[in-house]
């Protein structure tokens, strides 16, 4: 390809991604949004949980992590189903049931309930983000996909500046209409997944050729691309014998480091509010503004650094590491001093948890051949997922018996730094040579 037919085919590559990231990107980062709220948005109603129903600090742990247990066991089959349908279809069924299933949590009066809908709320949402994650793989060239998968994690800590206000809020409408407040924030917050998911089944396009915003021109050399980035992809990642998900062992990796990272990131989601009531006179609503600080931070940081995926793609486990220690850092300084002090560590911590998504994501997109790309992510997601169901379980349980969170930080602590020096001193194996990277390549292009 000589230099004028590259240049003018990068200049269509770029026109194309600056209509997506236009057009489908703002849809995507607010479903991504709604899906936090919907997810973590019992967290503030615990107390209220506790007198209303019964349920107990180590039944919401539970409760909490039952999620990710029906999260786990649909992940692989929806993301299939997502190959299947598109991006259109499936991602807003997704999202439209898992709005009613909010919906029905409005309803509960016992543990019991509430473990059954928070379990079928992870069946509901099961391969949405990982579903993302493969819509990019459908549209987004390697040069850009960093800064895409920053763009919706900056969106998925985003959420939480809305969470705390906005859930804040709907609680203070208790007794309007003799309705408690929590069942307000269920009510509204889950009806307005639906509402936003049947907008998304205007917008999203599934597949480039299919976008009516796209000119010929650029639709081809879009395909072209990414068909020649999934050759390449495949030649590099040959194995002997036929390819499988059990026998890839960068899948085993992916799989285990995003268990870790789960642990931290979401026992913030469901007890950082818990945390932060520790610092007295501030109304409910207050305490909501208090805990859009640490993710307001986050996204600061995700941005500031969302070029780096995509400039030193060969780095990105050290960076990684890096990350987990920060966070490990955030975890271990919550346990001292004053509620003033936690709060700044908690800031530390989501910092450091929100990063490492970041430097995560791009990994197994760019890494994993295009032959096990959708039931790859979405494996990884759901094992690493279930480390939600873990730590906030045990998270739970511990503050039960010791009637503080003191114990379990430790053991996020802990688990973090492993984490961290393990990504810091693993060695990598070999990449191949230039001269094949350069034969394979040619060969792609036949």
């Amino acid at each position: 390809m000589d230099t004028a037919v590259s240049t003018q085919h990068d200049a269509l590559i770029a026109s194309a991604i600056k209509k997506f990231f236009t057009r489908i990107i703002p849809m995507l980062a607010v479903m991504l949004i709604i899906n936090q709220i919907d997810r973590s948005n019992i967290g503030f109603i615990k107390a209220e949980l506790q007198t209303d129903a019964g349920i107990s600090a180590a039944a919401f742990g539970l409760g909490a992590g039952l999620f990710f247990i029906g999260y786990a066991l649909f992940e692989v089959p929806s993301n299939i189903m997502m190959k299947r349908f598109g991006a259109r279809v499936w991602l807003t069924r997704i999202m439209i049931t898992w709005g009613l299933v909010v919906v029905l949590t409005g309803f509960v009066t016992s543990p019991v309930q509430f473990y059954a809908l928070r379990f079928l709320l992870g069946v509901a949402e099961a391969g949405f983000f990982p579903g993302v994650l493969f819509y990019f793989r459908q549209w987004v060239p390697n040069a850009w996909r960093g800064r895409a998968t920053a763009m919706v994690l900056s969106a998925t800590a985003g959420a939480f500046l809305f969470s705390g206000p906005l859930t804040g809020s709907i609680l203070m409408m208790h007794d309007i209409l003799g309705i408690a407040g929590w069942k307000w924030v269920m009510f509204l917050e889950g009806g307005g997944s639906i509402l936003v998911g049947i907008v998304a089944a205007g917008v999203l396009v599934s597949k480039p050729m299919d976008a009516r915003w796209l000119s010929e021109e650029e639709k081809r050399a879009l395909a072209q691309q990414l068909h020649n980035e999934d050759v390449e992809r495949d030649q590099l990642n040959r194995e002997p014998g036929k390819m499988s998900l059990l026998r890839n062992r960068s899948l085993l990796f992916f799989c285990v480091i995003f268990f870790t990272m789960t642990m931290t990131g979401y026992t913030l989601v469901f007890w950082l509010p818990q945390i932060i009531q520790r610092i007295q006179g501030f109304s409910s609503f207050g305490i909501g503004l208090l805990t859009a600080v640490p993710w307001l931070c986050a996204i600061i940081a995700i941005n500031l650094l969302s070029g780096f995926s995509d400039r030193h793609r060969n780095k990105l486990d050290k960076a990684l590491g890096m990350a987990m220690l920060v966070a490990a850092c955030g975890t271990f300084m919550a346990t001292l001093g004053s509620p003033w002090f936690g709060f700044v560590a908690m800031i530390v911590a989501c910092i450091g948890s929100k990063v490492s998504a970041t430097f995560f994501w791009p990994m197994p997109q760019g890494e994993l051949p295009a032959s096990i790309v959708a039931p790859g992510i979405a494996l990884v997601n759901s094992i690493g997922n279930l480390g939600g169901f873990f730590a906030p379980t045990v998270f739970g349980y511990l503050e039960m018996k010791t009637g503080s969170t003191t114990g379990g930080l430790y053991a996020l602590t802990s688990v973090s730094i492993i984490t961290g020096l393990w990504l810091l001193l693993r060695r990598k194996p070999s990449p191949p040579s230039p001269q094949l990277e350069k034969d394979h390549v040619r060969q792609s292009s036949h």
